[in-house]
């Protein structure tokens, strides 16, 4: 039975998704400490989380058969996803369930901040009938400064248009076309600060967006700008924006986040009537809520069940029509991978990948980590998996490069790996026959067509008559049975290659019995 573990508040319409799966088992338990879910959370296959629940490293420490941590939201910021990575867990979020409610909010931040709608309604529940005090800003032909255009930040320029804005943005990432598809001016950071009369934010949080509106980007705005932000606490400098308001250079600011959360009690900004704010409200709405909760839910059983991923932050998303024509591809990488890792000497430096013909077409991504999950695993055994595998190759300084060309010469698909050691380079190549058969049809220099089976013996020989003959000979006096059997060679009298599958594994003893026999240069025994 598969279980699941929903730490945080979901719709039930979520929940539901799980029951109705068939053979998952979901518990909801709200408010666990953190020392509670360190405790608990290994025996469950799933982990569904909102913002409450802290993923942490230590609460990852032991994750038992945890496979999938579910973010019911956009957001990562409350999952280690390096430490889930490393542990071989599938992180995964939920990134346009809430991409109209947050936007929405935004510009409803941006419409109250404008009108001091807040401030008036306080003075009005105060009792108070000051017309005078609140005088606002129309935000008709002013300049909005969208700061990241990507789903959310698309909608409120979108939007923004229609109330007859003037939009501009910045985002370094974003080409020139699809800037113009959206109708939308893209510019440099700095024309953002120098033009804009509302500068709204829309980046995830990172080492790059951390305090990206700090003091000098204060300094380089016009005076009496409004500031929004929605996204995530930290992109924003709170000690510089409150030296901002008071200096006069911004106007007025609507906060959805903040650097801690909830913010302390004295926190400065909560001080002062030019800040409007609400408690990260972005995603509240019913709508939102249930959008990211059936989405996460539908997701999370795909994987479980199925197998099959939708975006994960941590592996290339594989919907179920992928999966289906790309696994033949999984199966042929990951064998050319482990029997690569089994042959070659010395420390591995850089990772060749190139894919030809019909295969270069597809999305090679999961393909790659297929390969590389089974060239290193049968080095390191048990610390590597399809997730981490990319990791663990960075963080051994191995360089993975990937080409592609849909020139396929001998065959209509072709997956090439070569591998450079410290001591030596190594090819190996394959394909696939029929509709999903996996063949090796290059070792080095040696031309072939091998079923890649579990147990296999590589033999560089010379090119000599007995040589096949006392291959099987010793083989057979220790009842080994062959089962296939490949021979290559340059050319007469030259090396050789003897490739075969045998029923069973091959001890290490018989290796040393074969690489004593006459005109064997090496013998290398495979299970893949």
């Amino acid at each position: 039975m598969i279980k699941v573990l929903v730490s945080d508040t979901l719709s039930d319409k979520g929940v539901e998704i799980f029951k109705k799966a068939g053979g998952i088992e979901v518990e909801v338990k709200t408010k666990l400490s953190p020392e509670e879910l360190k405790a608990t959370i290994g025996g469950y296959d799933g982990l569904v989380v909102r913002s409450a629940t802290k993923v942490t490293a230590e609460i990852l420490e032991h994750p038992g058969k945890l496979k999938v941590v579910g973010r019911a939201g956009s957001g990562l910021d409350n999952i280690d996803v390096k430490a889930a990575s490393k542990k071989g867990i599938v992180v995964m979020n939920t990134p346009g369930g809430n991409t109209i409610t947050t936007a929405e909010h935004a510009l409803s931040m941006m419409l109250a901040l404008s009108r001091r709608i807040p401030q008036a309604t306080a003075s009005m529940k105060g009792k108070k009938w000051e017309k005078n005090k609140f005088m606002g800003a129309e935000i008709y032909n002013k300049t909005l400064g969208v700061v990241g255009l990507g789903q959310i930040g698309s909608v409120v320029a979108d939007r923004a248009r229609g109330l007859k804005m003037n939009v501009i943005a910045y985002d370094p990432y974003l080409s020139p076309e699809r800037a113009e598809q959206l109708k939308v001016e893209l510019v440099s950071l700095d024309e953002i600060l120098k033009r804009s009369d509302y500068i709204t934010i829309h980046v995830p949080k990172s080492a790059e967006t951390t305090y990206l509106i700090n003091k000098d980007a204060f300094s380089k705005m016009k005076k009496g700008v409004f500031v929004i932000n929605c996204a995530r606490g930290g992109i924003v400098n709170e000690k510089d924006l409150y030296d901002a308001i008071k200096e006069g250079k911004v106007a007025g600011a609507a906060l959805d986040v903040f650097e801690k959360e909830p913010p302390d009690p004295d926190n400065p900004l909560l001080e002062l009537e030019e800040v409007i704010c609400t408690p990260h409200l972005g995603a509240s709405t019913e709508e939102a809520q249930e959008n990211v909760a059936l989405a996460i839910a539908e997701q999370m059983v795909d994987y479980l069940v199925h197998g099959t991923i939708m975006n994960a932050a941590n592996f290339p998303s594989v919907d179920k029509e992928t999966l289906a024509t790309i696994k033949p591809y999984l199966t042929l990488a990951e064998r050319l991978g482990s029997f690569q890792a089994q042959v070659i000497s010395g420390g591995l430096k850089e990772v060749l990948i190139e894919y030809s013909g019909e295969v270069a077409s597809l999305n090679v991504a999961p393909i790659t980590v297929s390969l590389l999950k089974g060239l290193l695993f049968p080095i390191l055994k048990e610390d590597v998996n399809y997730v981490n595998a990319p990791i663990v190759a960075k963080e051994r300084g191995i360089k993975v490069i990937e080409s592609t060309t849909s020139k396929g010469e001998d065959f209509i698909s072709l997956i090439t790996l070569k591998v450079k050691t410290n001591k030596e380079e190594k090819v190996v190549a394959g394909t696939i026959f029929g509709k999903s058969d996996p063949w090796i049809v290059q070792v080095d220099q040696f031309r072939i067509e091998a079923v890649p089976d579990k147990y296999m013996l590589l033999l560089h020989t010379h090119d000599r008559p007995g040589v096949i003959g006392n291959v099987g000979s010793c083989l057979g006096s220790h009842g080994i049975n062959i089962s296939r059997m490949q021979f290559g060679r340059e050319k007469v009298e030259g090396k050789s290659l003897l490739l075969m599958s045998t029923d069973g594994p091959v001890s290490s003893e018989v290796v040393g019995q074969m690489q004593k026999l006459p005109h064997i240069i090496s013998v290398d025994a495979i299970e893949i």
